[in-house]
């Protein structure tokens, strides 16, 4: 190897490094005072009668079970849509145009879409004053609870239609690994309906290429600490939201209970992973089973009509949310059932953006610095892959999504009584790591697969022509790649952007930014300010794939062989 490209062979162990060491110490820093050593608060000796107490907490089971429920028919629900869709749609035109609909959403957080998909079906939302009062005969709000349901459904609607444009695009990148319109052609040449040919012949090798991602949806559904706060019951809470209350009571020595409670989240996330393994088996089996009966499923008809008319539904809701978010940000006296506002006004804008600017600086300078670091960090380990010939990383580098299985909430406690130990606690540097730990996985996900396929053939050349290999990266590869790795970068800030346990727990609620003051706002219920809040966290990533899109055009205008 060149010595201009030592710094590729230290990447690797310092990415894991970075990665593994906060969740290794998080992991710790929530075990150790879940079995009573916490000497700080006078643990001193290991014991399980925090764990004694946590079961004798009224209601923790049925909020356990729940947050197990939740991560299993989200992921569910997301899943099947996405597969039954493109088994009916691929390769048409209207695939097309859904595609370039639903890529966008990618980059609403959670936590707007959560506030959007409120104020669409709340009693008093959008949807009721469309069909109000000429439909329902109602002037007033009526009196049901859908948002906060204690069976979660407005909860798992809101995480179903963000998580369905990830597993879209996520499929979508590992489609070209297989030979699916060849596969498809085969499979109708043979008599067998677009969904049966899907299922029995594309769907297991392009379901292999897609596992990683389908667990990280089921960890993160349950365990999900933002949009449960905003469209989760209440009583009893899921169990991430009883954990975060702990966390932030003033009685210390709750402390212990809590870290009792994130021990057991990641029991309960366990749990979720292997009834989906179950889930996936049995879907196995059925599909053998019905494959070995020659079933060729050829009245396929409603079911591809659902599943496109899902798809459809999905975008429309996070569109429509976002839409409300803006209306409400700028609305004066709006009354039930008032189809819209019977003035509008900036009031709401010029009263928050003083508060905001803070938040705002910090939500910036945090999403920026860690997505730098992240793309330099991947960038580097991606040459040293490429160095050392290992296709696509070797084991070592899958660890790299390890964060993104292991519930936030099970080791960012830990990591909080790290920082407080170390006196690193609501410090910028501590916060920019803490969001690294999520951003990282997120951008070598987003690059990997467009820098693994770039014609490396253009090296060849470049090192005929006597090129060092780091001139080659600068000069040719990168600029060739500057879509690829904008998008990427444009991922990772709006996964920044989104971070609300981290900044809670590693701020301590002195760095915060604008995700923490929007869900925080969720408990006031002054809708004008959420929707000015959570617009504003919608727009940055926005501006973000905004410029990713369309700075390489800008850039490249004169060079037609990197347009795109």
């Amino acid at each position: 190897m060149t010595g201009d490209m030592r710094l590729a062979r230290l990447a690797p162990p310092l990415t894991l490094a970075i990665l593994l060491g906060p969740l290794f110490f998080g992991l710790a820093g929530t075990a150790l005072p879940a079995f009573g050593y916490l000497p700080e608060l006078g643990g001193e000796k290991f014991t399980t009668q925090h764990f004694s107490a946590l079961a004798a907490v009224p209601g923790i089971l049925r909020s356990s079970v729940l947050s197990i429920l939740i991560g299993l028919v989200t992921t569910l629900v997301s899943l099947g849509t996405v597969a039954a869709f493109v088994a009916s749609d691929l390769g048409t035109a209207g695939f097309a145009r859904v595609r370039r609909m639903i890529s966008p959403l990618l980059s609403v957080p959670h936590a707007a879409a959560a506030f959007g998909l409120a104020f669409m079906i709340a009693p008093s939302g959008m949807i009721m004053r469309l069909i109000s009062p000429w439909a329902t005969g109602l002037d007033r709000p009526p009196d049901l609870l859908i948002v906060n349901d204690p069976m979660a459904l407005s909860m798992m609607a809101g995480l179903i239609v963000k998580e369905i444009p990830f597993l879209f695009l996520v499929t979508l990148s590992a489609l070209p690994q297989t030979r699916h319109m060849e596969t498809m052609r085969l499979g109708r040449s043979l008599g067998y309906g677009r969904i049966a040919s899907f299922t029995y012949l594309l769907w297991p090798p392009l379901y292999r290429q897609i596992r990683l991602a389908v667990f990280a949806v089921v960890a993160y559904a349950s365990s999900v600490v933002d949009v449960a706060l905003i469209l989760g019951p209440h009583l009893p809470p899921t169990l991430p939201v009883r954990l975060i209350t702990w966390m932030n009571d003033p009685d210390l020595s709750i402390r212990f209970l809590a870290s009792a409670g994130a021990v057991a989240q990641l029991g309960v996330t366990l749990t979720a992973l292997l009834g989906w393994v179950g889930l996936e088996r049995l879907g196995a089996l059925l599909v053998c089973n019905s494959r070995s009966a020659g079933r060729r499923l050829r009245r396929d008809t409603v079911l591809r009509h659902g599943a496109r008319a899902v798809m459809i539904a999905s975008a429309a809701v996070v569109f429509g949310g976002i839409a409300m978010l803006a209306v409400w940000s700028v609305s004066g006296l709006w009354q039930f059932p008032d189809a819209l506002p019977s003035s509008f006004s900036l009031r709401s804008w010029t009263q928050a953006l003083p508060r905001m600017s803070g938040p705002l600086q910090t939500t910036l300078a945090v999403a920026g610095l860690s997505t730098l670091i992240a793309l330099v960090l991947t960038i580097l380990c991606l040459e040293r892959e490429y160095e050392t010939g290992r296709g696509r990383g070797g084991g070592a580098l899958l660890l790299i999504y390890l964060p993104l299985i292991v519930p936030q909430i099970s080791f960012m406690f830990g990591l909080q009584v790290l920082s407080i130990w170390l006196g690193v606690d609501a410090s910028f540097s501590a916060l920019v790591l803490a969001h690294l730990v999520f951003v990282l996985p997120y951008v070598f996900l987003s690059l990997s697969d467009p820098w693994r396929a770039h014609d490396r053939r253009h090296d060849l050349i470049a090192a005929g022509l006597g090129m060092s290999r780091t001139r080659t990266l600068v000069r040719i590869r990168l600029p060739m790649l500057t879509r690829a790795i904008l998008t990427a970068a444009a991922v990772g800030f709006s996964v920044s952007v989104g971070q609300y346990l981290p900044t809670v727990l590693i701020g301590a609620g002195r760095l915060t930014t604008v995700t923490t003051e929007a869900v925080a706002l969720a408990a006031g219920g002054n809708r004008r300010a959420i929707g000015v809040y959570a617009f504003m966290q919608t727009l940055l990533p926005f501006f973000a794939f905004s410029v990713a899109t369309g700075l390489p055009g800008l850039l490249f205008r004169n060079r037609r062989g990197l347009r795109v």
